[in-house]
């Protein structure tokens, strides 16, 4: 029995472990994360991804609640009525000719009806018949939008977190070499080949890189947490991002000679769909000077008597069918001036329309300049890295022969830590530069 129980025990614990590590698994990112993990995790959890998805289902049931109205209308009613005092007619008396009052009806009446309604034209109907696809396209757009903003921001902060990491292993490589230069100053110093400045000077610059490794190191920190902000990430739980470097520098080309065209922006595809809805709406306007149709019918039950206690021992069933037709006539003007207005909307957003295309070949312009500069910069500074490595390997095996002061080598260092962060910067901003300029093409997809 005590094993029994032991069993179930480790039985329910080994079902739980397996749930706790598939939420977890569902939650986060269990293994390192490249771009694509990252873009990928953003897109199921962006809170603003997600509503967007909730707004779509919005929409579709509002368009659906909306055509509803096509639908055969019943509708059933009760009434139960008593007169304290029941109401008089005046009736002329046929042989005296005065009016006399009489009272016409029972004191207690009862009704039970059922009544049919079918719209045959209503201008509202037809309105929401003509713009269900618009709206639901339009839903539709405004989450491929958001998309396209999470897929940028998300690979802009990723970005951001490898290179602030980058940053703190070039560092780190660089205090491992300035260790060894204090090392050898101070082995050289003892040995009375060199003055103390050259251990000093080697003492300081290692100080320098140390506390700007620490700089470094508590920025990589924050980075993740903006980038976990804006892939919808738990805050506290763990990310790792991976890449890869030689990845990263083959991802800087692009053809520059893409022509933009502002129909391929989700932007003017959304103002497209505005003008589909503002059309629709100028018509609905003009319907207006139309009549609105619908048949009815109507089955009642009618119950009526003096004696409340024999209400209900006889029925007078009665029913009816017929059509409705109710047309406005004068509104003081008001359909006039809701037609002018509504075709005003549309003369506004072909200048929207126009603004848009300006302005997006304005921001092609600007970002395929900004990315044509930050790789040519990015290619000058490689090779400035490299020459800086040579420089900085000739200096050195220079002042261990007692050629060059450390002085020199000290320069040399700096110059080499230096071009090596510039080539990452540099890196960084034809990423972001690239980016800029695929989502001013319209070509970002996901």
């Amino acid at each position: 029995m005590k094993k029994t129980f032991i069993g179930f025990l480790f039985a329910i614990g080994w079902i739980l472990s397996i749930q706790a590590s598939a939420q977890k698994t569902k939650d986060s990112l269990s293994k390192q994360a490249f771009l694509t993990d990252c873009i990928q995790y953003a897109l199921d959890h962006q809170p603003i991804v997600r509503q967007s998805v909730i707004d779509q289902e919005i929409a579709e049931r509002t368009v659906q609640s909306n055509l509803a109205a096509w639908y055969p209308q019943i509708a059933g009613g009760y009434n139960l009525q008593h007169y304290l005092k029941q109401p008089a007619t005046l009736f002329p008396d046929p042989t005296t000719g005065e009016v006399v009052p009489r009272v016409i009806g029972a004191k207690n009446t009862s009704t039970a009806s059922l009544s049919l309604t079918q719209n045959i034209f209503n201008r509202d109907l037809l309105l929401a018949n003509q713009t269900a696809d618009a709206y639901r396209v339009q839903a539709s757009q405004t989450t491929v939008r958001n998309k396209i903003d999470v897929v940028v921001n998300v690979s802009k902060a990723f970005y951001d977190v490898i290179l602030t990491q980058r940053q703190v292993d070039i560092l780190g490589e660089d205090i491992a070499r300035l260790q060894r230069s204090l090392q050898d100053a101070t082995n050289q110093y003892q040995g009375g080949i060199v003055d103390k400045t050259d251990p000093q000077r080697a003492k300081i610059a290692l100080n320098n890189s140390l506390a700007q490794r620490k700089q470094y190191y508590d920025l990589v920190g924050s980075k993740y947490q903006t980038l976990k902000q804006l892939m919808g990430y738990p805050p506290n739980t763990r990310l790792t991002v991976a890449y890869d470097t030689l990845q990263l520098a083959n991802e800087v080309t692009l053809d520059t000679l893409q022509l933009v065209n502002p129909q391929s922006r989700i932007e003017y595809q959304l103002l497209i769909t505005q003008g589909r809805l503002l059309d629709a709406n100028v018509r609905y306007n003009r319907w207006a000077y139309l009549p609105t149709v619908a048949a009815f019918g109507n089955y009642n039950l009618l119950y009526q008597n003096n004696s409340f206690g024999q209400l209900f021992n006889m029925v007078f069933p009665n029913s009816l069918i017929g059509l409705s037709i109710a047309l406005p006539i004068f509104q003081g003007g008001r359909r006039i001036q809701q037609t002018k207005i509504a075709e005003l909307q549309v003369q506004r957003l072909q200048w929207d329309l126009a603004a848009l295309t300006s302005a997006v070949d304005a921001e092609y312009a600007q970002a395929l300049a900004t990315y044509k500069g930050n790789l040519a910069n990015y290619l000058a500074l490689r090779e400035n890295q490299e020459l800086a490595q040579d420089v900085y390997r000739v200096i050195n095996l220079q002042y261990r022969s007692g050629i060059k002061t450390y002085l020199d080598v000290t320069i040399a260092e700096a110059d080499l830590r230096t071009a090596r962060l510039n080539v990452f910067n540099a890196l960084y901003q034809v990423l972001i530069s690239k980016l800029d300029v695929q989502r001013s093409l319209g070509v970002i997809r996901f």
